[in-house]
């Protein structure tokens, strides 16, 4: 069997909405960990920037999840209890299943995806979970912003977006490109670059895990389509 991690977006309209999936960041927690063949999972929230961002967006909710394959993730995404419940309130879903092909370092003391076979050609995505050091975060937030905003200029990227699991500290970034090539080329340059220079020699991040993923299909829309169409004009 061949691992499947899913990210499935939801977005939330008007004011009960919004309030329920914020009350449901802590009550859907014990849902979703008693769901059939989940493996590793986050829920998370999201910021306003294309990366890592300390502003929040009460309108988009995340959901990762780590199946054993790819018709158990399809399958628990569209009929799970937890999945629908989500569903029944956003007014837009979409979910990105994914085949890990790298993975270095950890997210709470674990290393959530298991690594399959590399693959040269095809959309790839890549996420970057970071814990960040409370004396870091200031100068942390200096740096950032350059970063989301070349990622949002950048004409190669299909899809991008900053989540996490608490404002300022725990940040995601997912991203999804048309080649392996273009995502390494946006990596090492520019403030991108720099920051990871930075990163590296300042010791910012408690914890830290780079992850990238062939893209393996997608179901729902965002903005109105998938997002993967994005990838037939890159």
């Amino acid at each position: 069997m061949t691992q499947i991690v899913t990210l499935s977006f939801f977005r939330f309209s008007g004011f009960s909405a919004r309030a329920w999936a914020l009350m449901m960041m802590g009550a859907g927690r014990l849902p979703l960990s008693r769901t059939p063949d989940i493996g590793f999972w986050k829920l998370c929230g999201s910021g306003t920037g294309y990366g890592f961002s300390p502003t929040l967006n009460p309108s988009v909710i995340a959901i990762l999840a780590v199946w054993p394959d790819a018709s158990t993730a399809q399958d628990r995404i569209e009929n799970a209890p937890i999945f629908a419940r989500y569903r029944k309130r956003a007014v837009e879903t979409w979910s990105v299943l994914l085949t890990p092909t790298s993975v270095r370092g950890e997210w709470d003391g674990q290393v959530p995806f298991t690594q399959q076979a590399d693959q040269a050609t095809g959309p790839m995505a890549a996420l970057t979970r970071a814990a960040i050091r409370r004396k870091i975060i200031p100068r942390f937030w200096r740096q950032v912003p350059d970063i989301s905003r070349m990622i949002g200029t950048d004409a190669d990227v299909a899809f991008k977006i900053g989540i996490g699991e608490l404002p300022l500290i725990d940040q995601i970034t997912f991203s999804i490109w048309p080649t392996k090539s273009a995502m390494d080329a946006f990596a090492r340059t520019g403030p991108h670059g720099d920051a990871i220079k930075a990163v590296r020699a300042g010791d910012w991040f408690k914890e830290e895990l780079f992850a990238r993923f062939a893209v393996h299909s997608d179901s729902g829309t965002w903005n109105g389509t998938s997002p993967l169409k994005n990838l037939e004009a890159a």
